[in-house]
């Protein structure tokens, strides 16, 4: 057990909008006597907003760190990208010796960077592997045992792996699931229709692309099917933009909800829109989701809500392939066109016993909550 302090300094690394929004939800249920400062290593780190103040150089990368596009880390190398790497070392460098605790979110990237600059005793929460596809590579682990005091993984077998190593390695549970952003929206007040979706594009560069399919896919679901539809949207996606790719109109906020952002539509379709951090409460409202997000589905599919994705040929087929594993028949793939993804999508409106049964799927294969507490009983601030 690590003694907890009177008053801690915490340092948070993540690297990612996803690995930003869970690791802002775990800032937020720090205890009092804990002051956390995040460093996101890629974006704005809009997700901390309020939470706690940021740190360190802002990078800027085109594929904002996803690596589910292929030669998404060609371009980013063209484009520059390896100009961000010297002023993350420096900060990180700096940093050394003025927190009492550095917490790792997300890939081997935080680890890695903070390794090279002379971090030891990490915490590192790893909440990309899965344990069903790639396991940790030598090198990685090498470097984990090396730089970490402690590391949470997703899946027994990953933690296994590691404490071979002599890691101190635990599997308490998905952090994912501890950390749905809840918001000030009234998603079930809204529900007028028998069943409830909710829209998760994504929050990178093929945002309005997907939106688009998506609206174009539900403005073919018969009227009898057709649910209430609800949109999350990330910090930093633009809803002009969405709504021009999708040729639908934005009418004002209806409320004073802090996270309602009014709606978009047109003759046929509403789609009533709420800001990112309070994606827990569309999902609790709704029955199954369209999805191109990373994080966002597996949180999804983790509440039994089915999840239909749809993949391009720009995608990294092994990447996706190795989601696929987990997720299993409880996220639909289909090809990114209209006429495969509106049957798929009123296939599953149209099928009660369907949804149940993939939903329960996805809960099984994602497992549920139990790693926050965890995380803080190691800290010595279960208590606190």
């Amino acid at each position: 057990m690590i003694e907890a302090a009177s008053r801690q300094r915490f340092l948070i690394i993540s690297n990612g909008h996803g690995e930003d929004a869970i690791a802002a939800q775990l800032v937020a249920r720090l205890p009092a006597n804990v002051s956390a400062e995040a460093y996101p290593m890629i974006g704005s780190g809009k997700a901390y907003d309020g939470i706690c103040p940021i740190v360190g150089p802002r990078a800027t990368l085109a594929s904002e760190g996803w690596r589910n596009v292929k030669g998404s880390l060609r371009r980013d190398v063209i484009n520059g990208g390896l100009l961000t790497i010297p002023p993350a070392l420096r900060f990180l460098r700096s940093a050394r010796g003025r927190y009492d605790r550095v917490l790792v979110i997300g890939d081997m990237v935080g680890v890695l960077a903070a390794m090279a600059t002379g971090h030891r005793d990490l915490v590192y929460i790893d909440v990309y592997k899965t344990g069903s596809a790639r396991l940790y590579s030598a090198l990685e682990r090498q470097a984990i045992r090396r730089a970490c005091a402690l590391v949470f993984c997703r899946a027994d077998n990953l933690a296994a792996l590691l404490r071979d190593g002599g890691v101190d390695a635990r599997c308490a549970g998905n952090l994912m699931m501890d950390t749905i952003p809840i918001g000030d929206y009234d998603a079930a007040g809204r529900r007028s229709r028998p069943l409830g979706l909710t829209l998760l594009p994504g929050s990178r560069a093929l945002t309005s692309e997907s939106f688009a399919l998506q609206v174009a896919a539900l403005r073919r679901v018969p009227e009898e099917l057709r649910p209430d539809v609800f949109l999350a949207v990330a910090g930093n996606v633009s809803i002009a933009e969405l709504a021009k790719a999708a040729g639908l109109q934005r009418t004002s906020m209806l409320s004073a909800e802090p996270d309602d952002l009014g709606q978009l539509g047109d003759e046929t379709l509403t789609i009533n829109m709420a800001r990112g951090r309070a994606m827990g409460n569309l999902l609790a409202a709704s029955d199954m989701v369209l999805s191109q997000a990373g994080t966002a589905t597996i949180q999804a599919l983790g509440l039994g809500k089915p999840a239909i994705t749809f993949i391009n040929p720009r995608d990294r087929r092994s990447r996706f392939e190795d989601e696929q594993r987990l997720f299993g028949p409880a996220r639909i793939v289909v090809e990114a066109y209209v006429d495969k993804l509106s049957p798929a999508l009123n296939t599953l409106l149209g099928d009660d016993a369907e949804r149940e049964r993939l939903g329960a799927i996805g809960r099984e294969r994602i497992g549920g909550p139990g790693a926050l507490a965890a995380i803080l009983d190691a800290l010595g601030l279960a208590g606190a």
